[in-house]
């Protein structure tokens, strides 16, 4: 049967719009959105067709890696032909396939290197979907403050969590006030891809429940997911109060003044190239001559984040002025 691409057009969406909760009006509402996804990874991968194919009318997509054989087995919107491609450009073409009445505006670098907070005034939602715990922090920080919707999705294994956090509800530091303990990542735990794509499709599913206004709201709501038992869980933290005293302040690269006095933890070995050129490596230990009393703002970086948020918050306790950059 030969339909006009009019026609077609029209009847894309006709299932959710048969929703009462959804309808023509909630479509429209859709394409005026405005989404910004950082990261296109194997949570980005899962997320992205679902918003595209739903309707959502702009998304501006932040990733500065290329597409890696070792990453698709949860990563699937990309093919082995893709390889060594900038994941934003590639993630963006497909979308256009998907649906083209979806604009996507990739960039193939790290939201933080950016102007943040010019790059989130033109967002109606922000989904983090990077594997940077400072960029979570940072990111919460900034739409916190802009008052933005926030969807934020972790996975480790075959287990992680998925929370709707400020735009009116507590922000991510009121519900994790502390980094973790212990910090690991997909590429030195492993990882497996219906775990990371089932936690990707709840935050799409927030998502668009936010952009639409449904009650009720996923603002406030935290899911968690533990496929190795089989156990699915969750809690509101509506309630849940801000932080009296924030932890470090967690920094964009554009974000660090000409006076502060960068410090890498990582050694030569672990990362060749410093967090910045002017970044200094301290020599083991090297962090008990820092002190509070110089006035200086001193910015540590490391690989996940952790040490250099235990390293801020000793500094701090001294009296010192301490902040993370995200890497």
């Amino acid at each position: 049967m030969d339909r006009s691409d009019a026609g077609a057009r029209m009847s894309r969406y006709d299932r959710q719009m048969r929703l009462p909760e959804i309808g023509p009006e909630g479509q429209a509402r859709l394409a005026q959105s405005r989404v910004l996804v950082a990261g296109a990874g194997g949570l980005g991968a899962a997320l992205l067709p679902l918003l595209a194919g739903a309707g959502v009318g702009h998304i501006t997509l932040y990733d500065p890696d290329t597409v890696a054989e070792s990453n698709l087995h949860r990563q699937t919107l990309y093919r082995m032909s893709d390889l060594d491609r900038p994941k934003a450009e590639v993630a963006a073409e497909t979308l256009a396939g998907l649906n083209p009445d979806c604009h996507i505006a990739p960039r193939a670098e790290p939201l933080l290197s950016d102007s943040a907070a010019a790059a989130l005034a033109k967002a109606d939602l922000v989904m983090d979907a990077a594997d940077r715990v400072t960029a979570t922090y940072a990111l919460s920080d900034l739409c916190h403050a802009a008052n933005l919707p926030f969807i934020s999705a972790a996975v480790t294994g075959r287990a992680g969590h998925v929370g709707g956090f400020c735009g009116g509800a507590p922000s991510y530091r009121a519900v994790f006030p502390d980094m973790p303990p212990t910090l690991t990542s997909c590429d030195a735990a492993g990882v497996m891809g219906p775990a990371v794509a089932t936690l990707g499709a709840l935050q799409a599913q927030m998502a668009l429940s936010a952009l639409l206004g449904l009650a009720p709201s996923p603002l406030g709501q935290m899911l968690t997911l533990d496929l190795a038992s089989w156990r699915i869980g969750g809690f509101r933290f509506d309630t849940a109060p801000e932080p009296e005293t924030n932890g470090p302040e967690i920094l964009a690269a554009s974000q660090l003044l000409p006076s502060d006095r960068v410090i890498d933890l990582r050694s030569r070995e672990e990362a060749p190239v410093p967090a910045t050129p002017k970044a200094q490596r301290l020599p083991e230990g090297g962090l008990s001559e820092l002190n509070g009393e110089s006035g200086q703002r001193v910015v540590f970086a490391c690989a996940t984040g952790l040490r250099a948020w235990r390293a801020a918050q000793d500094l701090r306790a001294a009296g010192g002025i301490a902040a993370i950059l995200a890497t």
